[in-house]
């Protein structure tokens, strides 16, 4: 089986991790590709590939550092099909829930097949008119904010073409039920489980009393605007991908046409993991 690694190296253990899969494929039998950043610590080593192009070069494409370097390998492996395997090199770690000291236990257990593959929803953003960037996808959320303004934003959303309401307010989130528990879990919205396939939207600091989040069918087409005039806005995907966006541009929101594969193991379950990451559930009395 032939291995991918990308790796933060800015994360504290990184080197130590990346010798622990070395160790491995070199033990096992196994190819590993490097991702070429990781040419500064790893000097004697055949394989490397530019960050973009290593999913199409591996079987499964293993991401350490923390939920970011996860959603960014998302957006080049999705879309080929390769599962990824994210190892927590000590961050929040909600989509990497694996320590390094698991990751010997991990690879085995891939190469035995004793794992399953979590295939999780993916928004495909396009912004009518306007150059779109190398990905549009988001596997976490889509969001517009308010940008360097700190004024309200009226934002306009059509459901199937239908319109529906004007928000008022500091921004907007559209989040798949993987980012239910990222921004759109901070401002209110509701957690929801990563096997539903649905979309939630939730404004970020809305000017009514009257407007809550609503989650949406997968298959619904989303149109945003922003009607404030002369205003310049943020879009973000997965809070990594940024455009400037501007009054009366039209933003069509809507599943894509793959789902991302992240690989999970029969001991993990997702409601350890909200109590373990989120203390969901804990109660306020301490003994």
């Amino acid at each position: 089986m032939r291995f991918g690694l990308i790796a933060n190296l800015k994360r504290i253990g990184a080197e130590n991790a990346i010798k622990v899969i070395l160790e491995w494929v070199k033990k096992n039998n196994q190819e590993l590709v490097l991702s070429h950043e990781l040419q500064e610590v790893v000097r004697d080593f055949a394989l490397f590939c530019p960050r973009e192009d290593i999913a199409g070069e591996v079987d499964v494409l293993v991401s350490m550092g923390g939920d970011g370097t996860l959603l960014s390998a998302a957006r080049t492996a999705g879309p080929i099909g390769t599962p990824l395997l994210g190892i927590n090199l000590g961050s929040l770690g909600f989509l990497t829930p694996l320590k390094p000291p698991q990751l010997d236990h991990a690879l085995d257990a891939i190469l035995a097949g004793k794992y399953s593959l979590d295939e999780r929803m993916v928004l495909n953003t396009v912004v009518m008119g306007k150059k779109q960037p190398p990905s549009s996808d988001a596997l976490n959320d889509v969001v517009i904010d308010n940008g360097a303004v700190p004024r309200l934003l009226d934002i306009d959303l059509k459901i199937n073409g239908e319109e529906v309401v004007t928000y008022k307010a500091d921004g907007l989130i559209i989040a798949t039920a993987t980012g239910s528990t990222a921004y759109n879990l901070a401002v209110g919205g509701p957690i929801m489980h990563p096997k539903i396939e649905a979309m939630i939207v939730s404004p970020i600091s809305s000017f009514s009393l009257t407007t809550r989040p609503m989650i949406l069918s997968p298959d619904d087409v989303l149109e945003l605007m922003i009607l404030t005039e002369n205003r310049e806005a943020t879009l973000a995907l997965d809070g990594q991908v940024m455009v400037p966006l501007y009054s009366r541009e039209k933003v069509i929101i809507s599943r894509a046409d793959y789902r991302a594969k992240l690989i999970t193991f029969p001991e993990n379950s997702y409601f350890q993991l909200l109590k373990n990451k989120l203390h969901w559930g804990v109660s306020p009395y301490f003994t």
